[in-house]
């Protein structure tokens, strides 16, 4: 089935959709601008092709004349609402971040490599903007209009010029440079989205840019470097750690720091070939989680 079969069933179904609490209704305007139909298709597509509980669900859409809407479900947090605020990062534990990166990394290594007839998505335009999570602590990713599909046997790359980016520092430094997108440009947006975690702060934070121009994924490879990138991990998140005897349930236990802050800054690598796959950066964020799920337990039975 292709996708205009798929748009012709979805006009012609009388099937009620599931309910929805909230959801998010993404107009594009391609009367305004020739690219807009292309990266509405090109979303359609790929949540056409896709189920699973990470990746936020197409609801509905509509394709009348120049007018062009998916509505998709919401989440009720956003990490880009999150970063930043003393108030709201401090309702997410060391544990909770964990499991919110493992959620995420679950989705983007199914698009990479774990899709039927071995078909791969790349996303290409991660960053704390895509992020989102439900009030079961849920999390997913949404928008796909620049994503890229790469059909089976097909090299493991595809030329895609882009002069416009939403966050130029979550951008791939060597896919902005030649042209060629690949599943580890998508790996490194992620480790500068597992960085902002970490820190509590958005990659483009003043903070960082007083340092270098490069923002956060430069001071933190840095930091790493001279052995200081403890240094840098969100206030709150130090705090907890120093009283965790205390409050167990908050600290993060330094194993499973270290584990994430090693992935994290493989990442972001410079060069596309010495950066994990998505698979391996889920395997290591889910040894993160073990490290602090034992210490927590040790703690309570103590």
């Amino acid at each position: 089935m292709d996708l205009m079969d798929i748009i012709l069933e979805g006009e012609c179904s009388s099937e009620l959709p599931k309910r929805h609490n909230e959801v998010y209704i993404k107009r594009f305007f391609p009367k305004d601008d020739v690219h807009e139909e292309e990266l509405f298709f090109t979303e359609l597509e790929v949540h056409t092709s896709i189920e699973h509980d990470n990746i936020v669900t197409l609801i509905g859409f509509c394709v009348e004349g120049f007018e062009m809407i998916l509505v998709t479900e919401k989440c009720s947090n956003t990490l880009q609402e999150y970063l930043g605020n003393v108030r709201t990062m401090r309702t997410l534990t060391w544990e909770k971040r964990l499991k919110i990166c493992i959620d995420l990394a679950h989705a983007l290594s199914y698009l990479h490599s774990e899709m039927e007839e071995k078909k791969m998505i790349i996303h290409n335009n991660i960053n704390h903007h895509r992020f989102g999570w439900d009030e079961n602590l849920v999390a997913k990713i949404d928008d796909f209009e620049f994503a890229a599909f790469l059909p089976p046997n097909q090299n493991d790359e595809v030329l895609c010029k882009r002069t416009n980016f939403e966050s130029k520092y979550h951008v791939d430094p060597e896919f902005e440079k030649t042209g060629k997108l690949k599943k580890e440009s998508d790996v490194y947006s992620f480790g500068v989205v597992l960085l902002e975690i970490l820190c509590g702060r958005y990659a483009f934070d003043q903070s960082y840019l007083n340092e270098s121009e490069k923002g956060l994924v430069h001071v933190a490879r840095q930091n790493f470097c001279n052995g200081t990138i403890e240094e840098m991990i969100d206030l709150i998140l130090k705090e907890e750690t120093g009283i965790k005897s205390y409050n167990p349930n908050r600290g993060a236990n330094k194993d499973s720091l270290h584990t994430f802050m090693k992935v994290a800054n493989q990442c972001v690598a410079e060069t596309q070939d010495h950066r994990p796959t998505m698979k391996v950066v889920l395997d290591e964020l889910k040894k993160a989680l073990i490290f602090q799920v034992c210490e927590v337990r040790l703690c309570m039975y103590s």
